[in-house]
């Protein structure tokens, strides 16, 4: 993406080394680093606070990174993580109805199976973890709505209901699965 050539170009123009525009901006030194290799995309109050310092305008500033932006929401966002999302439920939803069957009638080697089948369920999470962190989806949307008129204060509020919602799955998730593992009990036992 362009931002990390726009950063470095424009903190060079004012002789600025990474820890000084560190230090400005309120970020380490390596965050700079990060955003000038590609590595990260800074978020919506970083972007206008380095607006604000090299003061250029935030169009200025993400030149050309709008429409990859718009591009990377829609090739990577609601498809696939729905499918993994869909995918760890089902192997949560397997791990919990399983357990007590298996440790029932095999024993501890029912045990080993489940603990094979929770492992790969967690491997599952962290994947999806890194899915959103590597693609930056959260931080693209923000722009995107900034570029599009919406507020800081509206965007700071979205972020917020979406940083609610995996709470709510995972209580939800814990519910049910406490709900199947105690009929499990019912039934086996």
């Amino acid at each position: 993406m362009e931002i990390g050539n726009q950063i470095k170009k424009f903190r060079g123009k004012l002789n600025w080394s990474q820890e000084t525009l560190a230090e400005k901006a309120y970020v380490s030194r390596q965050t700079v680093s990060n955003w000038e290799n590609g590595k990260s995309y800074p978020d919506i109050h970083s972007l206008l606070l380095l607006g604000k310092l090299f003061n250029i305008s935030l169009d200025e500033l993400v030149k050309g990174d709008v429409e990859s932006m718009k591009n990377e929401i829609e090739k990577s966002d609601v498809k696939k993580f729905n499918a993994m999302a869909w995918l760890l439920t089902a192997e949560y939803i397997i791990a919990a109805v399983s357990i007590l069957p298996l440790i029932k009638y095999l024993g501890w080697i029912g045990g080993i199976i489940w603990g094979i089948l929770f492992s790969v369920s967690m491997f599952t999470a962290i994947k999806v973890e890194k899915m959103k962190k590597a693609n930056d989806i959260q931080t693209y949307r923000e722009i995107k709505a900034f570029m599009e008129g919406k507020s800081l204060d509206e965007i700071s509020e979205e972020r917020m209901k979406s940083l609610n919602k995996p709470i709510v799955k995972v209580i939800f998730g814990m519910a049910f699965a406490s709900v199947i593992v105690g009929i499990c009990a019912f039934v086996f036992f």
